[in-house]
C-alpha cells in the first residue's frame, strides 16, 4: 500500500508566483504613448483655438480685402486688357473710390455741423417752446432760466461729463484701431486685385489639373457675383440719390445733395434696415423746415422703396445676383450673426455665389404643368388651341371617311355575289 506524502503549505504556489498574473499587473507598452499623444492633441487643439482668436480681426480684415478685389476686379481686367499695367489700374481704381468717399463724408459731415450749429443756435427757442406748453397744459409755472440751471446742475449730467472725460482715451484707441483696419483691408484688396492672376497660378500650382479647372471656375463666378452686386448697387443708389435729391430740392430743404448721397448709399449697402436708417435723416431735416415737409418726404420714400422693390431692382440684378428675396434676407441674417456687420454685407454676394456654383452640379429636369406645382393653370397660347381642334376635325373626318369607305365596299361585294349567283345555278 503507498505511503501518502504530506503536503506542507510552502509546496502551495502563491498567486503572484504565477506567470499570467505578473504581466496582468503590469501596464500596457502602448497606454503611456496613447497618453502623450492625447496630450499633444489637446495641447494642439488649445493653441489652434488661443492663435485663432487672436487672428479673428486679420481674419476678417482678409476676407472684407477678398471681397473688395473681386468687386474691382472687371474694372482692373477691363484697363489692363487695353494695356494698362495692372498695379496702375488698380490704384486708379482705388483712387476713384476714395475720392467719392471723401467727398461724400466731406458733404455730410458739413449738413451734420451745420445741422447741429443750428439746432444750438435755436435750442433756447424750443426749450421756450416746450416750456410755454407745459405750463399751459400742466398749469406749472416753469422758466427757462430755471430749467437751464436744473439741468446744468443735475448729477446724471455730471457724471455723463466725467465718464466722457476719462473714456477719451478709449475713445482715440478706438479710433485708430479703426484706421489701422481701414488700412490693413485697403492693402490686401489691393494686392489681391493687383497680383490676381499670379495669386491664382500659385494656388492652381498645388492642386491637380482637374481641381485647378474648378478653382478657376469658382473663381470667376465669385468675381462675377461679386462686381455684379456692387455694381447694380451702385446703380440703384445712383438712381435713388438722384431721385431723392430732386425731391429734396424742390421742397426746399436744405442740404438736398447731400441728403440724396445719404439716402442712396445707405439704402442700398446696408441691407434690411438700411432703407429705415436712410430715409429718417431727410425726414427729420424737413420736419425742421416744416412739418408738412417731412410727411411728403416720407410718403416719397416709401412709394419709391415698393417702386425699387418690385420693377427697378428686378430688372437691375436679374443678371448679376438672382436670389430669392427669401434667401436674400435669411443669408443676411445668418451673416449678420456669424460675422456682424461685415457678415451682412458679403452675405450676399456670397450666396449668389454659392448657388451659381452650385447650380452647374445640379441636374434638373422639366417639371409637369400641375396646379400643385405652378399654382395656376397655364394659358395655352391660340395657335396651340387651333392645332389642336384641327387634329381633332381631321382625325373625324378620316374616321368616317373610313366608315364610309368600307360601306362602299360591303356594298359592292353584296352586289357582285348577287350577280354571280345565277351563273352558279
Amino acid at each position: 500500500m503507498p505511503v501518502s506524502e504530506e503536503i506542507t503549505s510552502n509546496d502551495v504556489p502563491r498567486p503572484e508566483d504565477r506567470p499570467d498574473a505578473r504581466s496582468d499587473a503590469r501596464m500596457p507598452r502602448w497606454l503611456p504613448r496613447a497618453m502623450v499623444l492625447a496630450l499633444a492633441l489637446v495641447a494642439c487643439f488649445q493653441l489652434a483655438t488661443w492663435g485663432f482668436h487672436q487672428l479673428i480681426s486679420l481674419l476678417l480684415n482678409v476676407l472684407i480685402a477678398f471681397f473688395l478685389a473681386l468687386a474691382v476686379e472687371p474694372a482692373v481686367s477691363w484697363m489692363a486688357a487695353r494695356g494698362m499695367r495692372r498695379g496702375l489700374a488698380t490704384g486708379l481704381v482705388f483712387l476713384g473710390i476714395l475720392v467719392a468717399a471723401a467727398g461724400f463724408f466731406t458733404l455730410l459731415g458739413s449738413m451734420l455741423a451745420g445741422q447741429i450749429v443750428t439746432m444750438v443756435e435755436e435750442f433756447p427757442q424750443y426749450l421756450d417752446s416746450v416750456i410755454s406748453w407745459i405750463n399751459s397744459t400742466l398749469h406749472t409755472h416753469l422758466s427757462r432760466v430755471e430749467v437751464q440751471n436744473n439741468l446744468l446742475r443735475s448729477d446724471w449730467l455730471q457724471k455723463y461729463v466725467q465718464d466722457s472725460a476719462n473714456n477719451v482715451l478709449a475713445v482715440s484707441a478706438t479710433v485708430l484701431g479703426s484706421l489701422f483696419n481701414l488700412l490693413t483691408v485697403a492693402l490686401f484688396s489691393f494686392y489681391f486685385a493687383a497680383d490676381g492672376p499670379r495669386l491664382r497660378r500659385a494656388l492652381c500650382s498645388v492642386l491637380p489639373p482637374r481641381r485647378q479647372e474648378e478653382v478657376l471656375r469658382a473663381w470667376e463666378i465669385a468675381v462675377a457675383k461679386t462686381g455684379g452686386y456692387l455694381y447694380s448697387r451702385g446703380l440703384m443708389a445712383l438712381i435713388s440719390g438722384l431721385a431723392h435729391y430732386v425731391l429734396l430740392e424742390l421742397m426746399g430743404v436744405p442740404y438736398a445733395p447731400a441728403l440724396g448721397m445719404w439716402v442712396g448709399l445707405v439704402s442700398q449697402f446696408i441691407p434690411t434696415i438700411g432703407t429705415y436708417l436712410a430715409g429718417a435723416l431727410p425726414i427729420l431735416i424737413a420736419f425742421t423746415v416744416d412739418p408738412w415737409h417731412a410727411l411728403w418726404v416720407f410718403a416719397f420714400v416709401v412709394i419709391y422703396q415698393q417702386f425699387e422693390n418690385y420693377l427697378l431692382q428686378p430688372r437691375i440684378t436679374a443678371k448679376t445676383v438672382d436670389i430669392h428675396p427669401a434667401v436674400a434676407f435669411g443669408s443676411v441674417v445668418a451673416g449678420t450673426a456669424l460675422m456682424g456687420a461685415v457678415g451682412a454685407l458679403i452675405a450676399i454676394p456670397a450666396t449668389a455665389t454659392l448657388q451659381a456654383f452650385l447650380g452647374a452640379y445640379v441636374k434638373r429636369y422639366a417639371v409637369p404643368e400641375d396646379l400643385r406645382v405652378h399654382g395656376k393653370a397655364r394659358r395655352r397660347r391660340a395657335a396651340d388651341i387651333l392645332a389642336r381642334v384641327r387634329h381633332a376635325a381631321d382625325r373625324e373626318e378620316a374616321r368616317h371617311g373610313g366608315k364610309e369607305a368600307a360601306g362602299q365596299d360591303t356594298a359592292a361585294q353584296q352586289d357582285a355575289a348577287q350577280q354571280g349567283t345565277p351563273d352558279a345555278g
